[in-house]
């Protein structure tokens, strides 16, 4: 799931606080609902067991009992991490049926395509979070002597705009956000869940027959890209900063054309061999572009010039303002090295660069 933007610094200094996954709180909200099924009460706070044995405890801030079903309603905490669904409602209602069975109501998606690990035509409930609520509720249904024939049904309040926010839509999710989570733990800037989203974006992308894919790293790019070959949501992977995650994924996942589209410096930190374009991880290297320039025979006092400029932006105004063509080089060596780290002659590769006004200043094709 796509992040958003929370005050915290990832150069915080304190130790940052873990939250929980949707599907921790929906299998908190679960418990509590089936509890009120049986007993007609509902608990004010519920404990529930993770699958790697934590034992969080929850409150409940809502809940309905009449008298064939239950519901009962946590609200998100998501730690420290900045994500969409931070304080999200999330609201579990249960009843009696023939079979355990789970529906995705106000605000949860359905799945309408092919390459997630739930069928089309299923609610967006992840196979880890449907296993983490059966368990809580087995656990209930002992103690009671009954069975498990429930209809489970989880909503989000807001979803639909939540979902906006993430990949849902472009992964054929449709109608809200996904109940997501293996360890029911959120690791805050794990980027976990970002580096999940492009991993189910060439899942989607394989399994819908998709050949050509674009990797982003950024907005400007992403419109700019998509004009270019008048791609569909589909064929983009909102790749971030995580080129790396991506390579290797691809490598084992391959897709017969491949486009990275980029920022300049971001592209110029992928030719020196980073596999990690954040800020605060790599950095752009003027003495990196300047020996590029003087490789390719450019004037020695603009590398000079070059060598001692202060930003990625005041070197592509150096670039752009001497007619230094020097971009196509640094997309060609930024080229050299996904084909280095991908390995796979059959994926076909392409890098361009764009500035910040999404206009074109370096390219080394297919």
């Amino acid at each position: 799931m796509k992040k958003s933007q929370r005050p915290l610094s990832m150069n915080d200094k304190r130790e940052l606080q873990r939250g929980w996954t949707t599907g921790a709180c929906a299998t908190a909200a679960a418990k509590a609902a089936f509890i009120g099924l049986i007993t007609k009460k509902i608990p004010s706070k519920i404990q529930i067991n993770l699958p790697g044995g934590q034992t969080p405890i929850f409150t409940i801030i809502d809940y309905k009992i009449s008298h064939d079903q239950t519901m009962a309603a946590i609200m998100k905490d998501a730690g420290d991490d900045p994500d969409v669904t931070h304080r999200a409602i999330i609201r579990v209602t249960i009843k009696n049926a023939n079979k355990l069975s789970f529906k995705s109501g106000p605000g949860v998606g359905t799945v309408t395509k092919p390459g997630l690990p739930i069928k089309i035509g299923d609610p967006a409930i992840n196979p880890g979070p449907q296993k983490m609520i059966i368990s809580n509720l087995q656990e209930i249904a002992d103690k009671y002597q009954r069975d498990l024939n429930l209809n489970i049904e989880i909503s989000v309040d807001g979803g639909l705009e939540l979902a906006k926010k993430t990949w849902n839509p472009r992964l054929g999710i449709i109608g809200g956000i996904s109940i997501l989570g293996t360890t029911g733990i959120v690791i805050p800037y794990s980027c976990a869940a970002w580096i999940a989203s492009i991993h189910q974006g060439i899942d989607v992308a394989r399994a819908t027959k998709i050949i050509h894919v674009a990797a982003c790293t950024g907005r400007t790019s992403e419109a700019a890209v998509s004009k270019l070959y008048n791609f569909s949501p589909t064929a983009i992977l909102d790749m971030g900063d995580f080129i790396g995650g991506t390579l290797k994924y691809l490598k084992t996942h391959p897709i017969r054309k491949f486009t990275v589209a980029g920022g300049f410096g971001k592209i110029t930190k992928l030719a020196a061999g980073h596999m990690d374009l954040h800020s605060s991880r790599s950095q752009v290297d003027p003495k990196f572009i300047a020996s590029i320039a003087r490789s390719i025979g450019k004037p020695e006092h603009l590398c000079d010039k070059i060598n001692n400029a202060e930003s990625a932006g005041d070197i592509l105004e150096i670039i752009k303002n001497n007619n230094l063509t020097l971009c196509d080089k640094i997309a060609d060596l930024a080229k050299s090295v996904i084909q280095t780290n991908l390995g796979n002659d059959l994926i076909e590769i392409e890098v361009i660069i764009y500035d910040k006004h999404g206009i074109m200043v370096g390219r080394e094709p297919f």
